[in-house]
């Protein structure tokens, strides 16, 4: 199987996905399950961390305060969506030891990998451009820090923080499970405080007729939709699950994908629940008492302690979103490196290709702040999702190509029914993103 799988790809010295880490974390062979599961247990929640970025705030936000608890539904079907596709990521990094950008290179014509590779690129400048924008706001309502000082801030701070991959990528994977946790303490605090009607959350997990019949509710429920998975989350995922030292036959690979799968799937619980408890705030604290107009982090954070009667409400609420900016700046960065080497097959130094990473996202940033300020910044977290939008097919689809291919995949190839699902997923995602795309241009 391995032999015929070789020949399914070209011989042009594809080296590993991120040498430096490459089957560098112990896998026990024979050990308990639960072992197993830590042993693998990482790269789920760096992917995670995409699903919960500052781009994802307003959309939950303005669809809670808009609309109550109806659009749970929408964004319980996109995490399942993502779950789905993380599995594919998670399939094609351990059978053909590529990760995504690695296979689009196999397999397309040059001029073909360019063009998917400055989408990409755009993609991720657009999706730091977020991050940036989110951590500089977190900043800006904590401490006082002016954005523009606060943009600077973020830059620096994440190269700090990957520089310590130095010293084992465990310790990148630690400093986003521990993001993680403040974030996920600091909405559940949130949650508690606003004391949300259970009926009706559960309620909110049914779909309703009315997100597709009434127009308002359609497009902030597309928002969510398009906003959630995220392209370079496909590229990332299926460059570090190869970090663990799994055997690399047919039993180790299945193995591995096991774990790897109920890794990302149970991280993607995790962000569910963050993403579901910023619109449970949203519609508990905003839609119950008339201020269905807040759509914005900063409108938000003012109204979050006046109306909850909490001190600490609006601070939980800007810890979180440091957390948050944090967190995906971190693992955007690694995207680029991957998506930048997995393309090209140009070898940077790992501190060279993430600083220029910040910078194509901080410049934009800089200049959109300092000439328009704080509204400027609140368009520009909008045109970063209609970005990414864009880009979200060109990830999608060759994903599903390769991993239904069976030359490709062998007999690790997607089954019937996984495929029949994966590609209708995929075309919801295009025709749904080409509206969200029609009604964000010449919409009303």
């Amino acid at each position: 199987m391995n032999f015929n799988l070789k020949n399914a790809w070209r011989k042009d010295k594809t080296s590993h996905s991120l040498p430096e880490v490459f089957s560098s974390i112990p896998v026990p062979k024979k050990s308990t399950f639960w072992r197993k599961y830590l042993a693998f247990a990482g790269p789920g929640l760096m992917v995670a961390v995409g699903y919960m970025d500052p781009g994802n705030w307003a959309t939950d936000i303005a669809g809670g305060s808009q609309f109550g608890y109806t659009l749970l539904s929408v964004i319980l079907i996109s995490n399942i969506f993502a779950m789905v596709l993380q599995h594919l990521s998670v399939k094609l990094g351990v059978v053909a030891e590529r990760d995504l950008a690695q296979a689009c290179r196999d397999h397309f014509k040059p001029t073909t990998n360019f063009i998917l590779w400055i989408f990409c690129e755009i993609a991720i400048a657009a999706c730091d451009l977020a991050e940036v924008i989110g951590s500089a706001i977190a900043l800006n309502l904590l401490f006082g820090i002016p954005l523009t000082w606060g943009i600077v801030i973020t830059t620096i701070d994440v190269l700090i923080i990957l520089l310590l991959q130095a010293k084992g990528f465990r310790w990148i994977e630690s400093i986003v499970a521990g993001l993680m946790f403040i974030i996920l303490v600091c909405f559940g605090y949130e949650v508690i405080i606003s004391k949300p009607e259970i009926n009706a959350i559960l309620g909110g997990l049914v779909p309703q007729k009315e997100i597709i019949t009434n127009p308002a509710m359609l497009y902030i429920g597309i928002g969510i939709l398009g906003a959630t998975v995220m392209p370079h989350n496909l590229y990332l995922h299926s460059s570090i699950v190869q970090t663990r030292d799994y055997t690399r036959d047919s039993e180790g690979k299945k193995e591995a994908i096991k774990f790897a799968t109920l890794d990302s799937t149970v991280s993607l619980l995790l962000a569910f629940f963050i993403n579901a408890a910023i619109l449970i705030l949203a519609a508990a604290t905003f839609h119950t008492t008339g201020n269905q107009h807040i759509a914005d982090i900063h409108d938000a954070y003012k109204m979050l302690t006046p109306i909850l009667g909490a001190s600490m409400a609006s601070i939980a609420f800007a810890v979180a979103l440091l957390a948050s900016g944090q967190n995906s700046t971190l693992t955007g960065t690694l995207a680029g490196q991957i998506v930048m080497e997995g393309f090209l097959n140009i070898r940077l130094k790992p501190w060279l290709r993430r600083l220029i990473t910040r910078l194509i996202a901080v410049i934009p940033a800089l200049i959109v702040t300092i000439i328009y300020g704080e509204e400027g910044t609140t368009d520009l977290l909008v045109l970063s999702q209609v970005i990414l939008s864009m880009q979200l097919s060109f990830a999608v689809v060759p994903l599903v190509m390769f991993t239904s291919d069976k030359a490709k995949m062998g007999e690790f190839v997607n089954k019937p029914f996984l495929k029949t699902c994966v590609w209708i997923i995929t075309a919801i995602i295009i025709v749904l993103n080409l509206y969200l795309l029609f009604q964000t241009f010449f919409g009303e």
